[in-house]
């Protein structure tokens, strides 16, 4: 076990950096966290791994608690043998250093096995929590079991295109939109966001090689290690196929055939550990029939542009995807449930807010002879079948509307789209 001592080692230390002032992008995500911090359950903030959770929790301590608070980050290298038991005498040490505390935050807590049991000591003694994690099956499940209905969650991804142009210090304006060297300063900072993503810390140095380990972090960390995966190489054979194929439909039978996969069930489970991680998301075909729904082919969407560079070219179709990607990112980012239409024509994105389909987006990179009526008859057949009246196209820099049987069709640039 470890004693106070010792762990007001690691607690001090990290408390002064954690209480040090550092300018950062104000997450748009904070006034929501401030109403939810408000009720008397356990904030679990989830995300991908350095999206920026640690400065976030700094965000929060700034804004709402300043003095009250203390911090533990458990990723420390003096914590590799914290055990269990070892809750208690952290909470004897917090109330030593800080007999007026009344918010924890624990960073990365997945990584202590039964942590939720102390999360509910502390919880039940009156303490505010805050945890975070980069797991979300992990934190969801263990959570569920011991403060069922005490807690909220709140999933934080990559800087939104607002939140990337504060990062470049570009300021905003309602009438920008009518400025034409605004437009232009918008759309090349389009194309710079498009290109790099919005993790913080590659954004701040631009150096491949953080993108690069970030996504092997992700994969040995948080899936190959956690999960005891032992055939590393079909593993990474999936991730890279997957994240280099965003926005096309696949099938499990056809991916255990193509990798050689011994069954199916441990694809599907492969699959499902990069979805807790955060590096992609599935998508199913909208369907009435929950059980059509499962079995129909799936989509997947990575979490940040800036892995697709890793393992794809700059093809005019990987362009496109890599639109589709970013604009579905965004819908996460908006809280809709996302499912894609394809029947006689395809729509790429049917959204729902409370199991209601309240709008359909289709996604391309240019407009042109070649490709228009199919756009066109996609939205319009997945409006029709929503009973909905109007449909959007998004595109890299076109803006117009059209109308097909009554149904009205916007098209607009992505950029301006991301910052309505």
């Amino acid at each position: 076990m470890l004693n106070r001592e010792q762990l007001k080692k690691v607690i001090i230390p990290q408390n002064i950096r954690f209480t040090k002032y550092e300018e950062s992008v104000p997450r748009a995500i904070l006034p929501e966290i401030g109403r939810l911090a408000a009720t008397p359950h356990v904030l679990i903030i989830t995300g991908l791994r350095r999206a920026g959770k640690s400065t976030l929790l700094k965000q929060i301590n700034e804004t709402l608690y300043s003095s009250k608070s203390t911090y533990l980050n458990f990723e420390d290298e003096k914590l590799l043998s914290f055990a269990t038991e070892d809750f208690s005498s952290v909470h004897e040490t917090f109330l030593e250093l800080n007999d007026k505390v009344e918010v924890v935050f624990f960073d990365e807590i997945q990584n202590i096995d039964k942590w939720e049991i102390a999360i509910r000591r502390f919880h039940n003694e009156g303490l505010k929590v805050i945890i975070t994690g980069s797991n979300a099956s992990l934190l969801s499940r263990e959570l569920g079991t011991k403060l069922t209905g005490r807690h909220l969650n709140i999933v934080l991804y990559p800087f939104s295109f607002r939140e990337y142009l504060v990062f470049r210090k570009t300021e905003l304006s309602d009438n920008d939109f009518y400025m034409p060297d605004k437009i232009a300063l918008y759309r090349k900072e389009f194309n710079s966001y498009f290109t790099k993503g919005g993790i913080p810390e590659y954004l701040k140095y631009e150096r491949e090689e953080i993108i690069q380990q970030i996504y092997e972090d992700i994969l040995i960390k948080d899936i190959i290690v956690r999960y005891g995966i032992g055939d590393e190489r079909n593993f990474r054979e999936l991730a890279s196929l997957l994240v280099s194929n965003v926005g096309k439909p696949f099938s499990y039978t056809r991916l255990k055939a193509n990798l050689g996969f011994g069954s199916m069930n441990t694809v599907k489970s492969y699959i499902s550990f990069m979805e807790n991680s955060y590096l992609l998301f599935q998508v199913e075909k909208y369907d009435p029939s929950l059980k059509r729904q499962i079995i129909n082919n799936k989509k997947v969407y990575c979490i940040d542009n800036s892995f697709l560079n890793l393992v794809s070219f700059e093809t005019t179709e990987n362009l496109g995807r890599k639109l589709e990607n970013l604009v579905f990112i965004e819908l996460k980012r908006r809280n809709y449930t996302v499912h894609y239409h394809r029947e006689k024509f395809e729509c790429d994105f049917v959204l729902s807010l409370k199991n209601k389909v309240v709008s359909v987006i289709q996604v391309c990179y240019q407009l042109d002879d070649d490709n228009i009526e199919r756009e066109i008859n996609g939205i319009a057949e997945a409006a029709v079948l929503h009973n909905l009246r109007e449909g959007l196209i998004l595109s890299m820099d076109q803006e117009e509307e059209r109308s097909v049987n009554g149904i009205r069709i916007p098209v607009l640039p992505v950029w301006k789209w991301l910052l309505i």
